[in-house]
């Protein structure tokens, strides 16, 4: 099993903006749930942030294989999301993949 966490830091925007599109991001990630070959489990933490985080939302998923996370990093469903709801609204991405 593979775990893949991902922290992103939204650009200079509005509460109510952020609000919108971290509801996008973690739609259109869940969504990715029973689409992608390996994918065992994908969520999106957007809510309950306290005021010490240094990021704004994170993503936990984990996968059967390292080649299921490769698979799932050039899967046009995922590079569909990331490409609409992510990558347009934020300004910073830490990634951290290990192997449980």
């Amino acid at each position: 099993m593979v775990k893949h966490i991902i922290l992103w830091t939204l650009k200079d925007m509005s509460q109510e903006e952020k609000e919108k599109v971290k509801a996008g991001i973690k739609e259109g990630l869940e969504g990715l749930q029973g689409k992608i070959p390996g994918l065992v489990d994908i969520k999106v933490h957007a809510g309950g942030r306290l005021e010490t985080s240094t990021a704004d939302l994170m993503l936990d998923s984990t996968f059967d294989s390292p080649e299921a996370l490769a698979g799932y990093a050039c899967h046009p469903a995922h590079q569909e999301v990331a490409n609409t709801k992510v990558r347009p609204f934020t300004v910073s991405r830490a990634c951290l993949d290990f192997e449980l």
